[in-house]
């Protein structure tokens, strides 16, 4: 049996086309079942959920009283009686071979204990449009694959991953310390085991991107901060592309300073304008690389400043984010900042 694990809270207008993406589907070849596990939610969905596990026998839901997605993912693997666990996400929606593709890519990969595709923008918005181009760049990015495509083969990480129940058993399940970047830390397990990891372009999902790019630079100060919670629990740094924003905001932070210091005359001589060309070239690179990325990745040259925008609050949020998480966790040996546990769209 493949078993579908949804963590969902207030989705009422999302959940409903989310279910039936997965009704649609074509049968994989097995059986198969829809677990949506609901922290409480007060806007209707509860009442769409009995209306659909009322119709159709694969769907059920339960209840995650303690709201988190970490606890409702486990809560919805503890309830699954499915040999192929398959996380998705409340606000997507499946292509109809997504169950087959999954499954036929786990038996032909067995040295996988995960494997999972392309997850699609869905834009709801010229702003979401925008964002979403950004978060399909591997400028924006990196070369997280299941956000920028690419040709199959093994990864570090993906989204609306496939697991073989096997493989869970053996690691364990979701960090349910971790509100943000719970796959990222499982996937990092997963590959420490032994177990690999496997994209396959073939497995094509979609999902409603942020529509705000208020929203936009909070998601991604939390996928910082959170990051160095879990480099700490590990004490190692998973993935080095990780580094790169916070990196890039020290050098453009103390070269900024370093120029005020050779402007007001505190700077020695010798040294005279190293702290503006190091600024200077930084800033400008960045420009260069973003103004090319968004370029190719925009449907209209009007939206080239929106893209340029994104990628500005994704780096930012970021790398501040992470800079963030090592004072906390790192210098003062703090527990993480409650504030940053509230998700975001």
């Amino acid at each position: 049996m493949i078993s579908v694990v949804i963590p969902c809270l207030n989705e009422v207008e999302f959940i409903g086309a989310t279910l039936q993406s997965l009704i649609n589907q074509e049968p994989p070849g097995v059986t198969w079942e829809v677990i949506v596990a609901d922290g409480g939610s007060t806007d209707g969905t509860r009442s769409k959920l009995e209306e659909w596990s009322g119709k159709h026998a694969q769907i059920r839901w339960i209840d995650n009283p303690k709201r988190t997605t970490p606890h409702a993912l486990n809560e919805g693997v503890f309830a699954a009686r499915g040999e192929v666990v398959i996380i998705l996400g409340a606000h997507a929606q499946v292509s109809r071979d997504w169950l087959l593709r999954n499954y036929q890519v786990l038996i032909a990969h067995p040295e996988s204990g995960c494997v999972g595709g392309v997850v699609e923008q869905v834009h709801g918005s010229q702003t979401s449009q925008r964002i979403g181009s950004a978060m399909s760049t591997p400028f924006g990015v990196g070369d997280a694959r299941f956000r920028t495509g690419g040709s199959a083969g093994h990864v570090d990480t993906v989204a609306f991953g496939a697991y073989r129940r096997e493989a869970l058993n053996e690691i364990g399940l979701f960090d349910a310390a971790l509100t943000r970047n719970q796959d990222d830390e499982l996937n990092y397990r997963l590959l420490k085991s032994g177990w690999r990891i496997w994209f396959d372009p073939r497995i094509r999902s979609q999902y409603h991107v942020r529509s705000t790019y208020r929203n936009l630079i909070r998601q991604y100060y939390q996928y910082g901060y959170w990051k160095v919670f879990v480099n700490q629990k590990h004490r190692t740094i998973t993935t080095w592309r990780q580094t790169v924003p916070a990196l890039f905001l020290l050098v453009t932070f103390v070269s900024g300073i370093c120029w005020l210091a050779e402007a007001t005359g505190h700077w020695d001589d010798m040294w005279g304008g190293f702290g503006a060309s190091i600024f200077v070239s930084s800033l400008f690179l960045w420009l260069v690389l973003g103004v090319g990325s968004a370029i190719m990745s925009a449907a209209s040259y009007r939206d080239v400043g929106g893209i340029i925008r994104a990628f500005a609050m994704i780096h930012a949020g970021y790398g501040v984010g992470y800079w963030k998480g090592i004072v906390d966790f790192i210098v003062f040996k703090r527990q993480p900042d409650t504030d940053l546990s509230e998700l975001t769209r």
